[in-house]
């Protein structure tokens, strides 16, 4: 092939790993082939070079795998996402406000949760807690008196002392019933407090949600009221004077749908269950949607696990008009729409960005086939296959070499062939992969049993990072995550492989990618160049996979570095704080072991070595150093 042949354009660069679909307009290709983030989405506006990033990481001393976080990116999320709901409140004249909260479990990262506030005073953009733990952040950090505070999850008297401080500090902290026994918690402690609390009820709907998340909605469901225990609730506060403090209905149908016929569906039951509650006299204010709303992590815009067959303005305007329309019949006020969308606010944002270290090839070394005078029949009858493969019997002479090294396998098991025939056959076999894999390319049709030969052939990328840490939705879900290159998008892949980490565990790998042909098990990645780096992006990240992970083989958190955009800065970015990751003693001390102690033993087994006269003491005072210092040091591989 020629250079011409195997170049690529920047717009062929972002077909190739659908960038345009799955990067809602943050990610582009520059014409250097690096990978880039356009913050304010503008092509003409500031870009971002991954690769100038990456080269400031180098050149400050940080290793990777790194965390990349875009704050412009966050920022651009939270402003959207009002703003989109504000302008369809406008266009169809509704007459509630947004009050959108972030729900702080999708990533609790000090410095999100700073940002997301921030960017959302204008909008009175508020935060919501599902523990105590997650509530004494939003206490503390969520200080504008006009934002919501919504707390769900199942509840203690510490919780609601807790939000009954809230109240007491000036605060809109509302207490969202999910059990019925909370109602008689609620009335007690803020008769003990002197607080007047304010209420919501989560409504258990009949609408069931699809996905990986379907669960958490229905008659099954985890949480919320069935309408025979709202109306008793309702009957509780009134004896005890407090039904002017239920002010919020609330509803939530599963994380990620993907389908918007359900959140349509939901809006239209639980808006006739509030329009029932205003005819009776109850004062809610606030109707609350949860959260649901999906990203496109694969770029398909399709109802399926890991898309969304709507954009975010038809989510907005699904919501306004469904719900006006029931009001507007019931003759009932518009309430305020609270949604707690934290998925699509935060996982633009975060990307994991980890260096390949090696290449693991299925076939690595081949031994000599030559032939022998004693060998076994199996090992003539594979290279007599081998010999005889052409492009007429390709699919034959396949399922032959299958049985002949299933059936090699079995008798070296029994004893009957020997170490070096088995490797023969093993060498032969892959032979015949190769040669059928390049005779592929030449036919119009590929017979399916022929089609796993990409997949067997692929190789595999070991990346300096680990699935538990930094994305335990592949592993634990099989949540799709778009991965690509963040480089060399001007030149034609051409190595098909899957990714493994650097843990000791099988499971630590990622086989289903994204693809121009949807999904596949398998991934176009460029051959690795001696003295070169190679970086691969895990994105869309920022959505619980940054405070998921793992200790699994005590690999800890990874450094973080965040970014802000400069429009006069000649990289158009600079690094506002880099954030260490944790270290091996760190993460030991986390598993309850003592570092000092550990230093200490081995600062002795040495001692006694050099009294022994095994180890010199020079040597003794340089090994203590090389222990401590790798306490001391990253937990990944420096490369």
């Amino acid at each position: 092939m020629t250079d011409k042949e195997t170049s690529l354009s920047p717009q062929e660069g972002c077909e190739l790993y659908n960038v345009k679909q799955w990067g809602n307009d943050y990610f582009s290709v520059n014409d250097k082939g690096h990978l880039c983030v356009l913050p304010e989405k503008r092509e003409n506006g500031p870009e971002i070079d991954f690769m100038q990033v990456i080269k400031e990481i180098n050149d400050q001393g940080i290793s990777f795998p790194t965390v990349i976080r875009f704050h412009d990116i966050l920022r651009s999320q939270v402003r959207l996402l009002n703003t989109t709901f504000a302008e369809a409140i406008a266009d169809c004249g509704y007459q509630g406000r947004f009050f959108g909260v972030y729900p702080i479990k999708v990533n609790q990262m000090r410095e999100v949760v700073e940002e997301i506030i921030d960017a959302g005073f204008p909008f009175d953009y508020g935060l919501e807690a599902g523990s105590k733990s997650e509530l004494l952040a939003c206490l503390a950090y969520n200080e504008n008196c006009e934002s919501l505070t919504i707390l769900n999850g199942y509840k203690d008297e510490d919780y609601i002392r807790l939000a009954l401080l809230g109240r007491k500090l000036g605060r809109k902290v509302i207490i969202v019933v999910e059990n019925f026994s909370e109602f008689e918690l609620i009335i007690r402690l803020s008769e003990e407090m002197q607080a007047d609390p304010l209420i919501g009820i989560r409504t258990k709907l009949a609408v069931k949600s699809s996905g990986r998340w379907a669960a958490s909605s229905g008659d099954r469901a985890k949480f919320g009221l069935t309408c025979s225990e709202i109306l008793a609730g309702i009957d509780l506060l009134r004896q005890n004077g407090m039904v002017n403090c239920l002010k919020l209905l609330h509803f939530h149908v599963g994380s990620q749908i993907p389908d918007i016929r359900i959140i349509k569906q939901a809006v239209t039951e639980a808006g006739r269950i509030y329009g029932s509650l205003r005819q009776l006299g109850i004062p809610i204010e606030y109707f609350d949607v949860g959260g649901g709303l999906g990203i496109d992590y694969d770029g398909s815009r399709s109802a399926t696990d890991s898309s969304r067959n709507y954009s975010l303005q038809a989510y907005a305007a699904d919501i306004v008009s469904g719900l006006q329309q029931v009001c507007d019949e019931a003759e009932v006020p518009h309430p305020n729409i609270v949604s707690e969308s934290g998925r699509y606010v935060t996982a633009h944002h975060s990307c994991v960005i980890t260096n390949v270290v090696d290449i693991i090839h299925q076939t690595t070394n081949s031994c000599v086939t030559s032939v022998t005078s004693d060998e076994h029949i199996l090992v003539t009858n594979m290279r007599e296959a081998a010999e005889s493969l052409c492009m007429e019997n390709y699919q034959e002479i396949f399922n032959d070499v299958q049985q002949y090294k299933d059936e090699t396998i079995n008798a070296f098991r029994l004893g009957v062939v020997t170490l070096e025939e088995r490797a023969k056959v093993e060498t032969l076999y892959w032979q015949v992969i190769r040669s059928v894999y390049g005779m592929l390319g030449k036919v119009d049709f590929i017979p399916e049993e022929l089609q796993q030969i990409e997949e067997l052939k692929a190789s595999q990328y070991l990346c300096n990072f680990s699935v538990f840490q930094s994305a335990a939705d592949t592993w634990a879900i099989k949540q799709i995550l778009p991965i690509m290159p963040v480089m060399r998008l001007d030149e034609q892949p051409t190595e098909r492989c899957s990714l493994v980490d650097i843990t000791c565990d099988s499971d630590g790998k990622i086989t289903h990618f994204i693809t121009q042909k949807g999904y596949e098990k398998t991934l176009l990645l460029h051959p690795l160049r001696k003295e070169e780096d190679y970086y691969i992006g895990l994105f869309l990240t920022g959505a619980y996979q940054d405070v998921m992970g793992d200790m699994h083989n005590l690999f800890g958190r990874l450094n973080e570095v965040h970014i802000y955009c400069d429009d006069d800065d000649p990289d158009d970015f600079y690094i506002e704080e880099v954030i260490k990751g944790t270290s091996a003693q760190q993460v030991l001390a986390t598993m309850q072991y003592s570092p000092d102690i550990m230093a200490r033993s081995i600062k002795k087994k040495i001692d006694r070595q050099i009294q022994r006269g095994v180890i010199l003491p020079r040597e003794g005072v340089r090994l203590i150093d090389f222990y401590e210092s790798c306490l001391e040091d990253y937990t990944y591989l420096k490369m």
